[in-house]
This record gives structure tokens, sequence and C-alpha cells, in this order.
């Protein structure tokens, strides 16, 4: 569950609205997942508010005094006395049973709150309609608060004695004609059957709604965690890959152009021509960061790419390295998949910025592009100092004996974001040296295969 998720204010106690509220569900804006409260959710069919309930039980009420009022029998003074215990029902209600209906089903007090209330006011009723027969109409009333204030068992418990006990107690009391008892018992056994059915069709209902509603909120909060963790990933995601951006373009051209500098400063006094070539250079190099800026802004793909294709914007990167790198392209060139022509350069970018710092002077360098029907393989070799890998690092051992033809190690901020770019598009990066013979970098990736239309027959139209 999010943490994020409102909870209740602690320290203050419950009112009656509070727990109205949370027992049939309105008035709490759920939160969305951009922050901004949400319209209020619709109370569950079976959850009202008390006024409705107020407002039924009073109509049965009123309706039962006038039933009980013009009954012909017995005598006035009975029918008055059947009224009065009648008549506690309306304080009782008042005092204990909305205050019983309004506490959420989670309050501990509210199953023996729920008993005493429906004990005393079962108790008036059944001897009111032991005296007046007419005020049994009052089981419309009390049936289904039974059922929404007890468990199932004692809600049928409940519901028998309200339909049983006033027959048998009336029948006792006044012995009327055996066709009135037959049809007053037998309108009982009726109301009890119905309560009884509807009431634990009714209960189950609300069980599973109550059951499904916990999910529901269950899933909602999940959702919103799941939006919240997808926006972090994503930014971070984003963040990482302006740092790859950012790290192979901007950072190895101002990295060229301190290099430069430095050259420069040591060849203007003795050597003017290679430095007025080495200021060209620099030139060169600061229009090529001021485009990949630009194109990092707006977007767009490096400014390398957008100026011709893959082996045009190699030959391009090539000829911007201090001693010009060879390039050789074998297969069929032909265009692939926007991101991994961004990979494939970026990768090349990288593998030349670390020629640049580590390969040593005069290293020759050879850029490969390799295009077969499922892959696209670049490759950046030197012949340079070579290295060592860190202890413990490393992808794989090529297998010399000495030991000194190794991978290179995962340490370095280029390797793990040049890694990172290969495994995005489903393809892998080696990074392979030997001491004093140089390093290679070789980048694998999956291109598509598009089926070719197959030929139309012969004889048919075009």
């Amino acid at each position: 569950m999010s943490t994020d998720l409102p909870l209740e204010e602690p320290g203050r106690e419950l009112t009656s609205e509070d727990r109205e509220r949370k027992r049939y569900g309105y008035g709490d804006p759920a939160p969305t997942c951009a922050g901004a409260p949400a319209a209020p959710p619709a109370p569950d069919a079976y959850g009202l508010r008390l006024r409705p309930w107020d407002a039924y039980f009073a109509v049965v009420w009123l309706a039962t005094v006038v039933f009980t009022l013009s009954a012909p029998q017995p005598d006035l003074p009975v029918r008055l006395a059947a009224l009065g215990f009648f008549a506690l029902l309306v304080p009782w209600y008042l005092v204990a049973g909305r205050r019983t209906l309004g506490m959420p089903d989670s309050d501990p007090r509210r199953p023996e709150r729920a008993v005493r209330y429906i004990v005393g006011a079962v108790v008036p009723f059944v001897i009111a309609a032991a005296l007046v027969g007419e005020t049994r109409l009052a089981t419309f009333a009390l049936g289904p608060q039974c059922f929404m204030l007890l468990t199932l068992r004692q809600g049928l418990m409940a519901v028998t004695v309200i339909n049983v006990v006033p027959v048998t107690g009336w029948a006792l009391l006044w012995r009327p004609p055996w066709e009135s008892v037959f049809f007053n018992s037998l309108f009982a056994l009726v109301a009890l059957t119905f309560s009884a059915v509807m009431g634990a069709w009714v209960i189950r209902i609300i069980d599973q709604s109550i059951h499904r509603a916990d999910l529901i909120a269950e899933l909602a909060a999940s959702r919103e965690e799941i939006v919240r963790l997808s926006a972090v990933q994503g930014a971070l995601a984003e963040r990482e890959r302006m740092s790859r951006e950012i790290h192979d373009t901007l950072a190895q051209g101002f990295t060229s152009l301190l290099m430069l500098v430095q050259a420069v400063e040591a060849e203007l006094d003795h050597d003017v021509p290679q430095a007025r070539r080495h200021l060209g250079l620099m030139a060169e190099t600061a229009r090529q960061n001021l485009a990949e800026a630009r194109a990092l802004v707006a977007g767009r793909a490096p400014a390398d790419l957008d100026e011709g294709s893959l082996p045009d914007a190699l030959r391009r990167l090539a000829a911007r390295h201090e001693a010009p790198a060879r390039v050789e392209v074998t297969g069929r060139a032909r265009p692939v998949p926007a991101g991994l022509e961004v990979v494939a350069l970026r990768s090349c970018q990288e593998a030349l910025a670390n020629v640049r710092k580590h390969a040593g002077a005069g290293a020759a360098v050879t850029l490969t592009l390799d295009y077969a029907d499922d892959a696209l393989t670049v490759g950046v070799r030197d012949t340079g100092c070579g290295f060592v890998p860190a202890e413990g690092g490393g992808d794989h051992d090529t297998g010399d004996d000495d030991g000194t033809e190794v991978a290179a190690t995962r340490a370095g901020y280029g390797l793990r974001g040049l890694r990172a770019r290969a495994v995005e598009v489903g393809g892998r990066a080696d990074v392979f040296s030997v001491v004093g013979e140089g390093t290679t970098v070789i980048v694998r990736l999956p291109v598509p295969v598009t089926s070719a239309p197959e030929p139309a027959p012969e004889g048919s139209a075009p």
C-alpha cells in the first residue's frame, strides 16, 4: 500500500457524521494520480445516509399508530396501552438506534450495542403486538434493522421472534376464533420466510460487495503506487539517458577541446602550421558540440546522422579524430531503425574518446561497420598500449594461456553507458584488450528482419 495515501487525523474523536461517512462511503474525496482532489465517490447501493432511514422509520411508525387506533378490537384503553409500549420505540431509536447504525463495522463496541438496541426495541414491540395485532405492521421497520446490525444467525433469530412471538401472545391472550389464528399465523409464517430469505440474500450480497470494495480500494492504491513508481523510474531512466548523451557528445567534445588547447600551446613557438591545424579542429569540434547541444534540446537525432547515412556519419566522426581513423564498411549498407543507428554512432564516439585518452600517441584506429541480415555490428580497433583489467572484472576471458588477452572491466561510466545502450536495444557490447597490442570494442545490435515481398505470379495484372 502506498504511504502517500491520506490517513485519518490522529487524536480526534470521530463524530456521528464521520462514522456515517466511513460506514456508507461518501464525503471523502479519493486521491488522484496527479494529486488533485477527485469528486467524492457515490455511496454504496446498500448504504444510505441515516436520514432516509429516519424517514422510513417515521412513516412505518405513524402508519402503525393509525392502524392501531382504527382497529375495531380490542377496546380503546387496550389500544392506548399498546401504543404506550409502542411509543417507547421512538426515543429508543433516537438515542440508541441511530448511534448504532452510524457506527463503522470495525468499531469493537458495535456488536454489543447492536444486540442491546435490538433487544430493547423487540421487547416493547412484542408486548404492543400481543395486545393489538395491527401493531405488527412495525415489523417492516424492525426487520431490516435486524439484518443491518446483527450477524446473519442473530438476524434470523431476531426476525423469528418478531414474527412468531406476537402472534403467539395475541392468540393466547385473546383466544380469537381459529380462522383468525390460522390466517394470522399464515401471514406471520410468510413474513418470516420472506424476511429470512431476503435478509440472508441481501447480507451475502453486502458481504461480497464489501469484499470487492476492499479489493477495488487495494487495486486503486496499488495502481497509484505503480503510477508513482513508474514516474520515478521514468525520471531516472531519462536522467540516465541524458547523462549518457551528454557524456558521449558534449563531455567528449569539451575533452577534445582541452587536449587541442594544450597541443596548440605547445606548438605555437615551434610549429605554427600544426597549431593552425589544431585550431581548425578546435573550431570544428566546437561547432559539432553546438550542433549536438541543439539536437539534445530539440530531441532530434545526433547531428552527424541528420546529415546523411550511418556510414557517412562514421566517416565524419573518423575524420575529426586527431589521427584520422580508417573506416571499413562490409555488407549491403541499408537504412536500419533510427534507434540502432544512434546506438552505433554513440558507441563509436565513446570508443574513440577512450582511444584519445588511453591508447597513446600514434595509435592507429580502424572503425568497422558490418551489415548482416539480422544484425548490425560496429567495431573500433586501435593499436595502442592496451591494458590489464581490474581484479575480479571482465566479461569473459578469450582463452590465452598466459591470460594477457582479456575482456575489459565494467569500471568507468563510459563503458557502463556503452553496454547499457546496447542492452536497451537487445544487443551486447564486448571490449577486448591485449597489453601492448591494443584494444577492440565490438557492439552487436539485432536488426528486425523484414520479409521480402513475394514475386507476383506470371501473367498477373500489375
